[in-house]
């Protein structure tokens, strides 16, 4: 970190005022980006997917649970993995308070992984998750939304992932799908994001853009390498 100017309070306060006018052209812009977003066409989804929930079999429309909007939270979790990815359970503990508030205006908020549901069950247990965590296994789902990958895929360098091909470490990636029900059932997919497009889920990050440090990842292996699920951290 280098070392900042120290200034009088006057001074503070009008360098200050003019950071805070590119925040409102920011703030504009998210607004207007946001309403783009809202505006994308839609797909209709026709194929039946199916997930194993904690109350048995479960499709894509039951997942609804009676609303008209579903977020889906892909989550880092595969076949045999000892546990799910540190970076999305920090997302999943900033999910984990938000649901009741998604509720109230229409949306369900649910996570999926490709782990079957007794490994999941052991691990959200083990973090003390109360949301709706469903397992892919079996079905197509991740891979179609572009979440999971063969080992082929893999090796060969050719993941298609946030819409473009990349080279990918894992069999797993992050992202956020959105999906529409109409009055008469029909499932349609309005949105996904992946990568950072799924790091306001991070609310954590917010703090630490605005404190001296700033994220402090810069000499990291990659850049979320500190993260650790909430009950492995070191206490001092």
């Amino acid at each position: 970190m280098s070392q900042p100017r120290i200034v009088s309070r006057d001074e503070w306060l009008a360098a200050r005022k003019q950071l805070l006018s590119k925040e409102k052209e920011l703030t504009y812009l998210r607004d207007r980006l946001s309403a783009e977003r809202r505006a994308l066409p839609w797909v209709r989804v026709d194929k039946p997917y199916l997930f194993e929930g904690p109350s048995g079999k479960e499709t894509l429309g039951g997942l609804f649970e009676g609303r008209s909007q579903l977020a889906i939270y892909h989550f880092m979790f595969g076949p045999g993995w000892e546990q799910g990815c540190p970076s999305c359970s920090w997302a999943a503990d900033n999910i984990a308070g938000n649901v009741v508030h998604l509720n109230a205006r229409d949306v369900t908020l649910v996570v999926v992984s490709r782990a079957p549901l007794p490994q999941i069950e052991v691990f959200r247990k083990r973090m003390g998750w109360g949301f709706t965590w469903v397992s892919s296994y079996g079905s197509d789902f991740n891979h179609d939304y572009h979440v999971s990958f063969t080992a082929e895929e893999i090796t060969k360098g050719n993941v298609y992932y946030n819409y473009g091909p990349n080279g990918f470490p894992s069999e797993e990636a992050p992202g956020i799908s959105v999906f529409y029900k109409n009055g008469d059932g029909e499932v349609f997919h309005t949105y996904s994001a992946f990568a950072r497009g799924a790091e306001p889920l991070l609310g954590g990050y917010y703090l630490l853009d605005a404190v001296p440090k700033g994220r402090d990842e810069a000499g990291l292996p990659f850049t979320m390498a500190w993260v650790r699920h909430h009950d492995r951290y070191e206490q001092p």
